[in-house]
């Protein structure tokens, strides 16, 4: 039972997060659950006054002998008038709570989402690679966007069933406290069930997690454009079709058991309520007849019986659907709470300007993981100088990027930049000094010049900067081609969308990494993979020319494109094995030799 109720510490956080997101329209829906409250009792009240003024007016009539009139009827209409009222109030209470809950639904569905992305981009990459944590993200996204609201809701039926219930008990006392407690017997049965099965469904739901992002990653895969090639040429569609079918009937199977079990359950309890209230229908019948109450009286207690044994079953199923709300909201807030390691630098200069970048003795392994993915690395590039790696696939050169970029701290050693270690700079300093284009570049769904934009948020609707900078990485002259230019949408995702070629989506990216002026240090992974020889040559034109006082990392397994740099490494199972410069490393005639040698030979 404590585990039960301790649950329900979150239903304070979400009336406060209904609060923020509105304060008129949760105080509306405080106003109109009391009103929806408070007049069911009323009119259950006026129904008893019409009954009895009715049994009065014909047994005047009666003794009269005389013609209705309106004065006649008048002490019988008048309650009909004023019930009329009451249920055109109840009425308009009840259409007050549906379109504020409408409206909220909206607001609060839109801030739980802002604040898991919010919190998404507090996030380190090692805990977007964990399967562990991404299932927290995926159980926050999926329900807790809706519960926050289905909580606040059920909070306030409850109250407003309360309120109904302390207006019907006012009356049933007057008949017998012991017809409260035939209320609550009938009622608890069904209440118990459903607490018992809203905990079973919160547990299903959470061991179902990576089966469900399973089935929601093969929907990408079987409905997204670029996957979509290989799916058709490799006939992969009745496979990952067939996959996502036993997955699903899997689940299925799981929540087929509990259904059954829930509702049968719910059925053979709620037939006890069912018996306990037309016990107490029998009651007020015989107490009637034996001249105990009167026929409104009767009338009375029968509605206020069959609605209060209502009013308490929604009441305890309010709770029980609280609990469940709850038990999905601490998904929301295990993701939200997820501690994020502290940003603590605050450095916008280093101690010795213009020293550079250095590795000494760096090492590194991803969390989790024995095997070191780099090992005492130590390197040092100055301004205006360029470093290329070159090492077998694997081998953890992209890893170093990372390293440089602060996408990952070093577990071993330490990276500095002019003098000063990387994590005592300010992150947002540091990385707008980083011009960077990974191998597996992002492509956005979005205008040509904001998919250059995304290099410097700043200047992310700046057209002249997106010009400069696709002049700088080569991709002017095709985007100039383009029907609307810098604003044709790239991407099959939205209407007139237009794809690229890989070779022009690898410009763009480029030209991405130009648009950071300011940036001093230019990471390029495999920069032109996807391009032919001719635009190749150009690009690197076009980067000797630009980044002579910028330092340049590069990666590629084209010896054609490394060979220029001032400094060239050879990167073998996380150790550096050669270094040197293209002539000195040839001369060696070692891994660097007889790699470049046997790329040579393929053109010959």
């Amino acid at each position: 039972m404590g585990s039960f109720f301790s649950v329900f510490r979150y239903s304070r956080r979400a009336l406060g997060l209904v609060w923020e997101t509105s304060r008129g329209l949760t105080i509306g829906l405080a106003v109109c659950t009391l009103i929806a409250g408070v007049l069911p009792a009323v009119a259950a009240w006026v129904g008893k006054l019409i009954v009895d003024a009715v049994v009065a007016a014909m047994a005047l009539h009666s003794e009269a002998d005389q013609a209705l009139t309106l004065a006649s009827t008048w002490p019988v209409l008048r309650y009909v008038a004023l019930e009329a009222l009451v249920i055109a109030l109840i009425a308009l209470a009840q259409r007050g709570l549906s379109a504020q809950q409408s409206l909220l639904r909206a607001q609060l569905g839109n801030k739980v989402n802002v604040m898991i992305l919010e919190k998404a981009g507090t996030l380190s990459l090692a805990q977007f690679e964990d399967s562990t944590f991404y299932d927290k993200l995926t159980r926050a996204r999926r329900e807790a966007s809706t519960r926050p609201l289905a909580l606040v809701n059920k909070t306030f039926g409850l109250l407003q069933n309360a309120i109904s219930l302390a207006s019907f008990a006012v009356l049933l006392v007057q008949f017998s406290p012991w017809a409260l407690l035939i209320l609550l017997i009938g009622a608890l049965p069904v209440f118990a069930a459903e607490a018992k099965f809203s905990g079973d469904a919160f547990r299903l739901f959470r061991w179902r997690s990576p089966q469900t992002r399973m089935q929601m990653y093969l929907e990408t895969v079987l409905a997204r454009e670029d996957s979509i090639k290989e799916v058709k040429l490799f006939a992969l569609g009745p496979l990952f079709l067939q996959r996502y079918r036993d997955i699903f009937h899997t689940l299925y199977a799981e929540e087929r058991r509990l259904t059954i079990r829930r509702d049968s359950w719910g059925f053979a309890l709620g037939l006890l309520g069912t018996l306990a209230l037309y016990g107490a229908y029998g009651w007020v019948v015989v107490a009637t007849v034996g001249g105990r109450l009167t026929l409104g009286e009767m009338t009375m207690y029968l509605m206020v019986f069959k609605q209060g044994q209502s009013a308490l079953s929604a009441s305890l199923t309010a709770i029980s659907g609280m609990y469940e709300d709850n038990l999905y909201l601490s998904n929301l807030y295990e993701y939200l709470e997820q501690p994020v390691a502290p940003s603590m630098g605050t450095l916008t200069q280093g101690a010795m300007p213009g020293d550079g970048i250095r590795f000494e003795g760096v090492g590194f392994s991803y969390p989790g993981a024995e095997k070191k993915v780099l090992e005492d690395i130590s390197l040092q590039v100055q301004p205006g100088q360029s470093l290329a790696m070159v090492g077998e696939n694997g081998s953890g050169k992209t890893t170093l990027i990372k390293l440089l970029t602060r996408l990952y701290d070093p577990t071993e050693g330490r990276i500095l930049l002019d003098g000063s270690d990387l994590r005592e700079w300010d992150e947002p300093t540091l990385r707008r000094r980083i011009g960077v284009i990974f191998q597996d570049f992002e492509r956005y769904q979005l205008l040509v010049g904001e998919n250059l934009g995304v290099g410097d948020v700043e200047a992310f609707t700046d057209t002249e900067r997106w010009q400069n900078a696709a002049q700088q990485g080569m991709a002017d002259d095709f985007i100039s081609g383009l029907k609307h230019g810098y604003h044709t949408q790239l991407g099959r995702w939205f209407k007139d969308g237009q794809e690229l070629s890989g070779g022009q989506w690898q410009k763009v990216a480029l030209s991405r990494a130009y648009m950071r002026e300011g940036a001093d240090i230019l990471v390029l992974d495999e920069p032109t993979a996807a391009m032919d020889a001719a635009a190749e040559a150009q690009v690197f034109e076009q980067f000797r020319r630009y980044e002579k006082k910028r330092m340049t990392l590069l990666i590629s397994h084209r010896f054609s494109t490394v060979r220029a740099a001032d400094q060239i490494l050879v990167i073998d199972g996380g150790r550096i094995i050669e270094r040197g410069t293209h002539a000195s490393l040839l001369a060696e005639n070692g891994r660097y030799a007889q790699l470049f040698r046997l790329q040579a030979a393929g053109y010959q």
